[in-house]
């Protein structure tokens, strides 16, 4: 158990609001490039003229509307929803570190994004929940992923509350559970094309983004991202060990509990738009802590935008690699991922958020 005082100095010359303003400046440019970058061959001005006559309604050709409809209708919200995907995932990904102080967990370490894809794939692949029409996916996987929350918290939980130990343990446990009833559900499946479909929401995919999906999403990010934010404090002393934290007057097992109820509706609703994503949760909390340091409202203020601006161009590159055949986003946050997480495990001086 490591009981330092977590480590408040950035490690760049730049202060702390320069590098939000860099970050933001980034994000914007990169939803420009998700809109403006795909198979369609757009020119540069016919999107900024589509996107135009989307927010204020202008009118265009008729000749045109194929190509407003892939701007306005598919890119754009795609481009938004990637942006508050990767947001929600690392945000998590710091809370979920925190909490069971483990640097290699990440959002999917509670089983909630596994028992997500068991309601999905029961849509996808028997046709379930038909009536909601277009909500059937989302809603089944976000409904599957509350149930998933709802039965780790309950084994997990004691009568001392909740500890790292049976969180990590009872999450993994579960996750493998619900993969396998999936991969059941998958082979026993005589649909083929859905399959394909089923493997791609596994393996996380942006395809079905649409504007009425932003919403659900945006507000549950944001409404996390805010209540991290103000435990920001509260889990500088929880990283320092339940003991230190009492002796701050932190109630480890209560915020404990918070944060997993935090994070499992904010995973839930995040999966349920974009499937299984992973990487992103378990790298980008790590790359903000080398930026600024250890001190989570410093973490809170830098992961959210460095994982925004990771899925937009990991969502660009799904389209554009081997277009028109679309890459599953998770295959590339793995190709990515790798790597820089070996790389930052042989880089000297680092102590993954002091664990």
């Amino acid at each position: 158990m490591n009981r330092r005082t977590p480590d408040r100095t950035p490690r760049l010359p730049l202060p702390l609001p320069a590098l939000v303003g860099a970050l933001v400046a980034a994000l914007l440019l990169s939803l420009v490039c998700g809109v403006g970058l795909g198979s369609a061959g757009l020119s540069w001005s016919e999107v900024l003229r589509y996107v135009h006559a989307g927010v204020t309604g202008a009118a265009i050709d008729r000749d045109e509307v194929a190509a407003y409809t892939i701007v306005w209708e598919l890119r754009l919200p795609r481009a938004v929803l990637a942006a508050v995907v990767g947001a929600g995932l690392s945000a998590v990904g710091v809370a979920v570190q925190a909490m069971v102080r483990n640097a290699l967990a990440d959002p999917f370490v509670l089983g909630i994004s596994s028992g997500a894809a068991v309601g999905a794939n029961a849509v996808l692949l028997f046709g379930a929940f038909t009536g909601l029409g277009v909500w059937a996916l989302s809603s089944a996987a976000f409904v599957s992923a509350l149930a998933a929350m709802a039965l780790v918290y309950a084994a997990a939980r004691t009568p001392q509350g909740l500890t790292p130990l049976r969180l990590v343990l009872t999450g993994t446990a579960m996750y493998y559970g619900f993969s396998a009833i999936t991969t059941l559900m998958v082979f026993s499946a005589d649909r083929g094309e859905a399959a394909r479909a089923a493997m791609m929401w596994l393996l996380g995919s942006l395809s079905g983004a649409g504007w009425p999906s932003v919403p659900i999403a945006a507000v549950a990010v944001l409404a996390g991202l805010t209540h991290l934010a103000l435990a920001a404090r509260r889990l500088n002393a929880l990283a320092m060990g339940d003991e230190t934290a009492a002796a701050l007057g932190v109630d480890a097992r209560r915020l404990r509990t918070e944060l997993f109820v935090v994070t499992a509706a904010v995973t839930g609703a995040v999966v349920a738009v974009s499937g299984a994503i992973g990487f992103v949760g378990l790298m980008v909390p790590h790359i903000a802590r080398i930026l600024v340091g250890a001190d989570h409202r410093r973490v809170l203020a830098v992961a959210p935008l460095l994982g925004a601006v990771l899925l937009v161009w990991v969502d660009i590159l799904s389209r554009v690699l081997l277009a028109p055949v679309e890459l599953p986003v998770g295959v590339i946050t793995a190709v990515i991922g790798v790597p820089c997480f070996v790389m930052l495990m042989r880089r000297r001086g680092y102590t993954f958020g002091g664990a």
